[in-house]
């Protein structure tokens, strides 16, 4: 019963962080407050919860790195594929090496393996921090399309370093040979499981839909077991089931774009995967707030017995290791841009200036988060000989001070980098919406009027099939009037549609109000009242 009262504490703490972020008079970041929650639960109620290591991992990480695969922007990945692999692979590598050795000068008595552990789990970043710091400041699109991308393949290769350099601080032994045929078949076996279980359920799916008729309930279940079943089935084989998850998110990207889902399987299963989302995400800042008092307390002994210096030095390491991550990240920031503008000189392109408040706002966006709180809480509690692991609590606490130094910084220093700041607007997506709103009206019109025509068999009703038809034929005409328009009215027409969603928005509440009234008023049925607010929320979803 005391675990379910925990869990329980710990979800209303979430609830609760929602509404302080809002309510506080300064702007924090939703994961700074949820882990000051944490740390009330666990200080002054004298309540914490401590998980497995591998029960810990299980339970988090598959799902969070699904949804990111599932919902990443395809057309931003592609387009800035370069710049992605640069940052989630080159930069890893740079940044474990880099940080790894500062941490073995800076701490003697932590081993080298142990170090690179360390650095291997601070290098992914998390988008969603970074947008939790955003809301007021705008981060630029594509700017947040390249760290969504990074923070995907950068999970995986970070994780997959973390398991490597935690592999030889267990064994003792590193084989360079060794490790790089494990990596390929940790990594090929680990995407092609992800892409293959999503594969084969959605088709499971599709034949049961097809015989049985499609469950909502049940489709949603589905989708939040399937990261699991990717996750497991990769473990099992000795591959990796970080990347068969995000695989498995990926692919399920694709398999959406079937469209054999029902509409209101959509709608409820994104409902129901945004609070997972926001869930998942809250409970591990504030586990992380409920463990922090003994985290550091566990690594104030070690550097007592190990360093001999005062505590107050881990406030140190843990300032040297984030400035440590910003730096680097500029260096391997600075130098790819101008590896990238070489190329374009070459090809004969238009050169292109890059602001240095967008260089520094890229560096500082490397926000640490969930995966590296999840991460480095599965470091082994003992070696094989049944020793310790050597120097985890402060490997845990530096690993928890970056998180925190780094969402402070950036929580300071993007609204101020990013502000004024004029980016080229990307004409791009305007023109693609364009061209997708012309092409569905016509093939609309062309199934009205197909429609019309089988319904319209009946020679008494064809009358009233025809003006029907007529009528909704002409919301789709008037679409495709708009949409011919030149491109000077393209800015008035926008505008004209920002003043119709106002106004169909302030029109909907009206009916919602009235329809409320009414059930209070008992002047309809619970039924009905709920009936007609679902109709005409879905419609409101159409607008917001």
């Amino acid at each position: 019963m005391e675990s379910i009262e925990i869990v329980l504490a710990m979800l209303l703490a979430v609830v609760a962080s929602g509404y302080l972020v809002r309510a506080l008079p300064i702007s924090l970041p939703l994961p700074l407050v949820q882990i000051a929650l944490g740390a009330v639960i666990s200080g002054v109620f004298k309540q914490g919860v401590i998980l497995e290591p591998h029960i810990f991992f299980l339970l988090f990480l598959p799902p969070l790195l699904f949804l990111d695969g599932w919902r990443i922007p395809k057309d931003g990945l592609f387009r800035d594929k370069a710049t992605i692999l640069e940052l989630a692979f080159g930069l890893v590598i740079f940044t474990v090496l880099g940080i790894g050795l500062l941490v073995h000068w800076m701490i003697p008595s932590m081993p080298l393996p142990v170090a690179f552990a360390l650095a291997a789990i601070v290098s992914p970043t998390d988008p969603v921090a970074v947008s939790s710091i955003t809301t007021r400041v705008p981060i630029p699109r594509r700017l947040m399309h390249i760290l969504e991308g990074e923070s995907l393949l950068n999970d995986a290769s970070g994780l997959v370093c973390f398991r490597f350099a935690v592999a030889a601080a267990m064994t003792g032994s590193f084989s360079l040979a060794s490790a790089s045929l494990t990596f390929l078949w940790v990594a090929l076996a680990g995407l092609g499981i992800g892409a293959g279980i999503t594969m084969g359920i959605s088709i499971a799916q599709r034949w049961l839909s097809h015989h049985f008729g499609e469950d909502d309930g049940s489709s949603i279940l589905v989708s939040l077991l399937t990261p699991f079943a990717a996750y497991l089935a990769a473990e099992t084989l000795q591959a990796s089931g970080i990347l068969a998850a995000v695989a498995a998110g990926v692919t399920m990207s694709y398999v959406e774009l079937t469209g054999r889902a029902l509409a209101t399987t959509r709608l409820h299963r994104s409902a129901v995967w945004d609070t997972v989302q926001f869930s998942l995400n809250g409970i591990m800042f504030v586990l992380l707030g409920e463990q922090l008092p003994g985290i550091v307390h566990g690594a104030m002994q070690t550097v007592e017995t190990g360093e001999h210096l005062a505590p107050v030095w881990l406030f140190g390491y843990a300032l040297a290791i984030c400035l440590g991550l910003i730096v680097l990240r500029f260096i391997w920031v600075w130098a790819s841009l101008r590896l990238t503008l070489f190329r374009r000189q070459g090809e004969n392109h238009e050169p292109v200036k890059s602001h240095w408040r967008l260089l520094l706002a890229t560096s500082v966006a490397g926000v640490r988060g969930a995966i590296t709180l999840a991460g480095v809480l599965t470091l082994p509690l003992l070696l094989p000989d049944g020793t310790p692991f050597p120097a985890r609590d402060l490997a845990i606490f530096l690993a928890t001070a970056v998180i925190l130094l780094t969402l402070t910084v950036a929580s300071i220093a993007l609204p101020r980098l990013l502000r004024g700041l004029e980016i080229p607007q990307e004409a791009t997506a305007l023109q693609e919406e364009d061209l997708a709103r012309q092409h569905a009206a016509r093939a609309a019109i062309a199934a009205i009027e197909r429609t019309r025509r089988r319904m319209a068999r009946d020679a008494a009703d064809a009358d009233i099939h025809t003006k029907a038809a007529s009528r909704v034929i002409g919301v789709y005409q008037h679409r495709l009037e708009q949409s011919a328009g030149g491109e000077g009215e393209a800015n008035q027409l926008r505008r004209a549609d920002q003043a119709e969603r106002t106004l169909r928005l302030a029109a909907l509440e009206a009916e919602r109000n009235e329809v409320f009234k009414l059930a209070r008023e008992q002047r309809i049925s619970d039924a009905t009242s709920r009936k007609l607010v679902r109709e005409i929320d879905l419609v409101e979803s159409r607008y917001r």
